[in-house]
């Protein structure tokens, strides 16, 4: 059975990742279309705004076959990290194409940046001191969007496998947060954050406006006592803290009452906002380099959601050896720690029915969707 892959955080699900799965059949001619999706951390630094369970079991009722999660450890990185845990597990699931959405739509220039020696994460700093690419970008300046920088990641994550790429043009701005008939998720979580109505941008709006939604401002009464608590020199030695950049988090959480005045407090020219999201993060799950370095190679696919042809799929490759973990036991001990401390960070800012319905799900195995 031939496979699609695509990496996704469905955050919520909407009418451009319907259309990403259609035209990926479209042009591939795929049996399977396997959904890596980032679990309750997304890679902006933020809790998503429903459970991974409901966006898993949504995104197969929406075409996906099977929904593999992506670890908390990568998906609460910068491009770079976030391909290479998304590409890993791809080439673990013997994947033969990769589907990723691009604002450029131009594969020739994709490639040809990421073949250049720079990290995807420093392409705005690279080409602000005047490196050139071969035919790098049309517009000829810094303005790479965030779906073509992770283009390139994945391209370099790739390259020398048999993993072909399929771009699909963005229907939507990553960025746009005002509502149209194809909106981004960024435009949908902001209304309904805002309380305004979301029409029918996305399937999920009677499931969304059932259960209480997650947002990232809820965390920081426990950040900013978490941080103004701990040892400085304990706090440096969090995963992707450098720099300095505990003393920086310290001064602002001192000063600010608020979320969105402790992150506009934080960002400057050194540091951007998905860092310093993605950094408070991983001091709320206190998430140390040490075990960040001391995690084993990812082998093992966790297994979200599936459906009649992904069950054939699985039933098909667990012959071949490929790793699958349909229950939480399976998924190896150091991944499965560091996810359930991740799931426990979510649901501690929401409501005791929701809390004990996600943890519970948690610990079950695989959903199987008729």
């Amino acid at each position: 059975m031939k496979v699609a892959g695509i990496t996704a955080e469905y955050n919520p699900f909407h009418k451009g990742h319907r259309y990403q799965i259609e035209e990926t059949r479209k042009q591939t001619d795929c049996d399977i279309v396997m959904a890596v999706m980032s679990g309750n951390w997304v890679q902006r630094g933020e809790p998503a705004v429903i459970d991974k369970f409901t966006r898993a079991e949504y995104a197969v009722r929406s075409g996906a076959d099977i929904v593999i999660e992506l670890p908390f450890i990568f998906a609460v990185q910068a491009a770079s990290g976030f391909a290479r845990g998304a590409a890993t597990l791809m080439k673990l699931a013997e994947a033969d194409w990769i589907s990723f959405g691009s604002e450029c739509g131009n594969l020739e220039n994709l490639l040809e940046i990421s073949e250049a020696p720079v990290n995807p994460d420093h392409l705005h700093q690279s080409m602000d001191k005047g490196m050139s690419f071969p035919r790098a970008y049309s517009l000829l300046t810094t303005e790479m969007r965030p779906n073509d920088i992770l283009a390139v990641s994945y391209l370099k994550e790739i390259r020398g496998t048999d993993i072909k790429p399929v771009v699909i043009q963005r229907t939507t701005n990553y960025l746009d947060d005002e509502l149209h008939e194809v909106s981004s998720a960024l435009a949908i979580r902001t209304a309904l954050k805002n309380g305004a109505d979301i029409g029918d941008t996305t399937g999920m709006k009677q499931i969304l406006y059932g259960h209480e939604l997650n947002y990232i401002d809820k965390y920081y009464g426990y950040l900013r006592t978490f941080l103004l608590t701990s040892d400085p020199e304990v706090l440096a030695g969090t995963f992707l803290f450098s720099e300095g950049i505990e003393n920086h988090l310290i001064k602002n959480a001192k000063q600010c009452s608020t979320w969105d005045e402790f992150l506009d407090s934080c960002v400057n020219y050194r540091y951007t906002a998905s860092r310093i999201r993605r950094c408070c993060v991983h001091a709320m799950c206190q998430v140390s380099k040490k075990q960040k370095n001391s995690l084993p190679p990812l082998d093992t696919l966790r297994v979200l959601a599936f459906n009649d042809a992904g069950r054939r799929w699985l039933r098909e490759k667990r012959d071949s050896g490929i790793r699958f973990a349909n229950r939480f036991a399976d998924v190896p001990y150091p991944y499965r720690k560091m996810e359930y401390r991740a799931s426990l960070l979510y649901v501690s800012q929401l409501n005791e029915e929701e809390r004990r319905r996600i943890l519970s799900r948690e610990i079950a195995g695989a959903q199987y969707i008729k």
